[in-house]
């Protein structure tokens, strides 16, 4: 599978934050987005996922079968980095919800081995969401899109809410679910991207251009990178 982005352009109030977007994203594949804080990063992920209207934007998903110029929403699944849940709902009834308007058949078991599956104690699905703490919201927006499954995965910052042991489960399941599915991770953190991620993206002067990770020792890219980020805009 293949997300194609084509002129992706973004301007507000005539300050010009995408300049031009064009690559191709594969299914198999993390990739890391890195760039310096306003360098317009959750912007790209907000066109993409039409949260906002582009001022210019093609887009294109090969499935390998049929290809198309326009996403759907259930093609896009978000993880933001302040995650936003229902909190007048317990995460055992938001869960039902979501499988329920996705017409997603389960039993009790198979409900309770979704919370299983991240770690959420039995105590804590039956709670108001209002009540979690910022890293257990955090894992009911990734729940909901294991189970819903998009062909594209945005990530937001993601694991900063995480302690050590599930920041750890929390990437391993990206690895397990990526080859079905294109993930693009956003994250200021380079340690992270390189553990994780395929191929490093770097979001400088509205333009994306691409690491070259081939024959580069994680110094190499780490210096690679800061160059990049470090260059004056024209």
């Amino acid at each position: 599978m293949k997300l194609t982005v084509k002129d992706l352009s973004m301007e507000f109030e005539q300050k010009v934050v995408l300049k031009g977007i064009n690559y191709t994203f594969e299914s198999g594949k993390i990739y890391a987005l890195l760039g310096r804080n306003g360098a317009g990063k959750t912007t790209l992920f907000n066109c993409i996922a039409s949260d906002l209207q582009a001022t210019t934007m093609e887009i294109e998903l090969d499935d390998g079968v049929n290809v198309r110029n326009q996403l759907l929403q259930e093609d896009v699944g978000y993880v933001i980095s302040t995650p936003v849940v229902p909190d007048f709902l317990t995460g055992r009834e938001f869960l039902r919800f979501v499988l329920d308007i996705h017409k997603i058949d389960y039993t009790k078991e198979e409900l309770d081995g979704y919370f299983d599956y991240l770690i959420i104690d039995e105590a804590d699905r039956d709670i108001l969401m209002k009540n979690y703490s910022h890293g257990m919201k955090n894992k009911m927006q990734m729940l909901v899109n294991i189970i819903t499954k998009p062909s594209i995965l945005l990530l937001d910052e993601p694991l900063t809410s995480f302690d050590v042991v599930m920041a750890e489960q929390m990437k391993q399941m990206l690895r397990d679910i990526k080859k079905d599915r294109i993930l693009i991770f956003s994250t200021h953190i380079m340690e992270l991207a390189l553990d994780l991620c395929d191929e490093v993206l770097v979001l400088h002067d509205g333009y994306i251009q691409e690491v070259n990770m081939e024959d580069l020792s994680k110094d190499d890219v780490k210096t690679k990178v800061i160059e990049m980020l470090s260059e004056e805009t024209l």
